[in-house]
């Protein structure tokens, strides 16, 4: 899902500044992921336990907070990209004649993942996050199929190498797109010798940066200036295939959302209650009261971001992925490992980078979106007969 956004994102930062930027970002962000499991090995506790036990409870609760916010963030952008999706596919099916504003979809959206915010068995969500991927992966290939098919036929769009006006905006999201440090501990955890994951993993980011870079490259080159933050709503809407495609990715992403709450609502909930439900319908009504009541949160968010996706996709990865990526693992790195002069010049380097990093593309962002919007075009319906 999160290569999606890299049309827009290129076309904010031009496409060579892109990607290098995106190239650099997979490796800084691989870097501290290797740091990570080094400080994993030698203290094997969570990320927010391991934040506890180096420098205190405020480093715990920060680390935790950050998680919490990025992935009520990523749901709330996934939710956008969901109802934007929609709203083209209503159009193309119904042939112009229904149109459901973001806002609708976004409160229907709400009323389904209600009562899914209160399963707390992460093992009941594993089957519907295997049927996304499945739909993610036929979206992704076909759209890797069109894009590729246009650039043959009519060459490339109108296309910039680098962008002055907007290139702060691509930080942000090249961070979000990387984003995934907080399954590098469960998956070290999981393995039989956790000593050769650095390996796999990188491998793992070589294969991903290659096929987010191809992504952002792809889809800039083939729509231009016109590409969408959703850019599913750049292909032809008159093709029952595309149609297709269009409501199955929206599906997919509908069954993986749960997986992104999940680890929020259970972060704040051990944070906030210190009963068990079990056997208290007290406890138990509260906690599922303050369930729905972070899920109205993250789609009253939706809601307010869906004017500006691109922004507001940037905003949550220069204010929540990049501390989380870029500034705690070698804070952690630090204390726990560095034991050469080298390896503490390293730590501070890659600590002040992210500082940077969220000063410099969170202001620019929050500038940009207090400066005036860029609402997304409205989705163009060409009934049949007029094509």
């Amino acid at each position: 899902i999160r290569d999606r956004f890299l049309g827009k994102a290129f076309f904010n930062g031009g496409i060579l500044f892109s990607t290098i930027v995106l190239c650099v970002i997979a490796a800084v962000s691989l870097w501290s992921f290797l740091l990570l499991v080094q400080v994993n090995l030698k203290h094997p506790v969570g990320f927010g336990e391991m934040g506890g036990l180096l420098y205190g409870p405020r480093m715990r609760t920060a680390i935790l907070f950050s998680i919490v916010f990025s992935q009520l963030g990523f749901v709330a952008a996934y939710t956008v990209f969901v109802a934007e999706n929609t709203q083209s596919f209503i159009l193309s099916v119904t042939e112009c004649e229904k149109y459901m504003s973001i806002g609708t979809l976004i409160l229907i959206q709400c009323i389904i993942f209600l009562p899914l915010s209160l399963v707390r068995r992460i093992a009941k969500l594993s089957s519907t996050a295997l049927i996304a991927d499945v739909f993610i992966l036929l979206g992704i290939a076909y759209l890797f199929y069109f894009e590729a098919g246009h650039i043959a036929r009519d060459g490339l769009a109108d296309v910039v190498l680098f962008n002055k006006r907007d290139f702060p905006l691509l930080i942000g999201t090249a961070v979000f797109t990387f984003e995934g440090i907080g399954l590098i501990i469960p998956i070290t955890d999981s393995m039989k010798e956790p000593q050769k994951f650095p390996r796999a993993l990188c491998g793992v980011m070589l294969g991903v940066g290659l096929l987010f870079s191809l992504s952002g490259v792809l889809s800039y080159a083939t729509f231009g200036s016109d590409v969408q933050t959703v850019v599913f709503a750049n292909l032809p809407r008159n093709s029952h295939f595309v149609q297709a495609i269009q409501a199955f990715y929206s599906v997919a992403i509908l069954l993986s959302m749960p997986l992104q709450l999940f680890p929020a609502l259970s972060i704040l909930e051990l944070g906030l209650f210190k009963r068990s439900g079990k056997y208290d319908w007290r406890t138990k009504m509260s906690k599922n009261a303050f369930r729905f009541c972070v899920v109205i949160f993250s789609m009253v968010c939706a809601w307010l971001g869906a004017n500006d996706l691109d922004k507001f996709v940037s905003l949550i990865g220069s204010v929540a992925c990049v501390p989380l990526c870029f500034i705690y693992p070698p804070l952690l790195h630090l204390r726990a490992c560095a034991t050469t002069r080298r390896a503490k010049i390293l730590d501070i380097g890659l600590f002040i980078f992210g500082i940077f990093c969220v000063v410099f593309a969170g202001s620019q962002t929050v500038h940009s979106m207090l400066s005036g919007s860029n609402p997304p075009k409205e989705p163009i319906c060409i009934p049949p007969g007029k094509q």
